[in-house]
């Protein structure tokens, strides 16, 4: 069961970091309502980092309500957010038990509102997430014998409210997300995970994601935002990805995520230049300190600045960007330390050191927390050494670090 476990976590952790999922409440209706109102508002706050506000908004979303399974969802899906966003480790545990408190809120609330109609739909939603949280923790804790099961949980209930509420788009986001997941794992394992989850489906995640990031109501941005990661790194299509993320970064100005992304989305292109100065935004912004652009993300933008000049073909420079990146040893960088490690692996492919490669996949493998697509690449780096592309030509238009 456990080889299969890594590339679960990677299902739940391959968007760009916002929020996770959550349940379209209620059907459009011509009156007010303010139980969505307040949801909505904050998502939009948490989309913009804006953690007091979407908090308050979420909080106000329970109160009208408290035996809505669905409000307690939102705010166990908010407190995983920003503890996974959190730079401060005290705060980081504060919102994981506060997180557990309301999934175990929305499930015993779910279960007790199915319990009365067994054809609630949206208390199916509300308790497919919180199993999702579950997971997520559980992979996050090692604790391997309850993840399966609470999986496949996830997946029954989201698929029942798919089945018993058709007009809730937002449901084709974690259905699309296993569906197109799915569908990259190898042979057994995927024949495994069709027996505890479902069968993966490339072709069909990306139609039910697509659907999701156009018709979905409170899910929609997030569904772009998984759209975009996966045409740029599974996909090989930036160009498919440029336009949606350009767009989320122009809505959610204060979101570094999304300027983040962009410059990535921007050097896969080779367009440098631009590449570089969204990079000098960044790095202004860090020196700055102006929240929530703190001294934190310098990790971040080293190692961002390792992938334009590593798709640049300046393996010398970016190797030393990855270099800096890997001086930071806490836990919410850790991600960013494998997918550094990662590179640097590439590099040592490049320069036909495969040996060393393989002392670099290995340990990205090893980084504890780093679970994520620079971990699928590390494995997939092991098997098959990386051939890198013919040496892009542009001149580099910032400073280097």
């Amino acid at each position: 069961m456990k080889k299969w476990l890594p590339a679960l976590l990677f299902l739940l952790t391959t968007s760009v970091p916002c929020l996770n999922a959550a349940p379209q409440i209620e059907a459009p209706q011509a009156k007010p309502n303010p139980f969505r109102a307040y949801v909505r508002q904050g998502i939009e706050k948490a989309f913009n980092l804006e953690t007091a506000a979407a908090m308050a908004f979420f909080q106000k979303a329970v109160e009208l309500d408290r035996e809505n399974p669905a409000g307690h969802a939102f705010l166990a899906l908010a407190h995983m957010f920003f503890y996974e966003m959190s730079f401060d480790l005290n705060q980081r545990a504060k919102d994981q038990e506060e997180m557990l408190q309301d999934v175990e809120a929305a499930l015993a609330k779910g279960q007790k509102r199915i319990g009365l109609n067994p054809r609630d739909g949206q208390a199916y939603f509300a308790m497919a997430m919180a199993k999702i949280i579950k997971v997520r923790l559980a992979l996050n804790q090692k604790r391997h014998f309850t993840i399966a099961q609470d999986a496949s949980d996830a997946w029954e209930y989201a698929a029942k409210a798919r089945e018993l509420d058709p007009q809730n788009f937002d449901v084709y986001f974690p259905i699309g997300l296993l569906h197109y997941h799915l569908d990259h794992l190898p042979g057994f394992t995927r024949f495994l995970s069709s027996l505890l989850i479902t069968s993966g489906d490339r072709q069909l995640g990306l139609q039910e994601l697509t659907v999701a990031a156009q018709k979905g109501d409170l899910l929609k941005e997030l569904a772009q935002a998984e759209l975009s990661s996966i045409y740029t790194n599974f996909e090989g299509q930036p160009s498919k990805s440029l336009a949606i993320t350009m767009e989320l970064k122009e809505k959610f100005p204060q979101n570094y995520n999304f300027a983040f992304s962009l410059a990535n989305n921007l050097s896969e292109l080779l367009r440098f230049g631009e590449a570089f100065a969204i990079a000098r935004e960044i790095e202004k912004s860090i020196l700055s300190g102006k929240p929530p652009f703190v001294p934190q993300l310098q990790p971040r933008y080293e190692h961002l600045m390792g992938r334009i000049l590593f798709n640049q073909g300046e393996y010398a420079k970016a190797d030393d960007c990855f270099q800096k990146a890997l001086r930071d040893t806490s836990v919410y960088n850790a991600r960013i330390r494998a997918s550094a490690l990662v590179r640097l692996g590439m590099i040592r492919d490049a320069r036909r050191e495969r040996k060393q490669a393989e002392e670099y996949y290995t340990r990205a493998l090893e980084v504890e927390g780093g679970e994520g697509f620079a971990q699928v690449e590390a494995r997939k780096y092991l098997q098959t050494p990386f051939t890198p592309r013919p040496k892009a030509s542009g001149p580099a238009t910032a400073s280097q670090p």
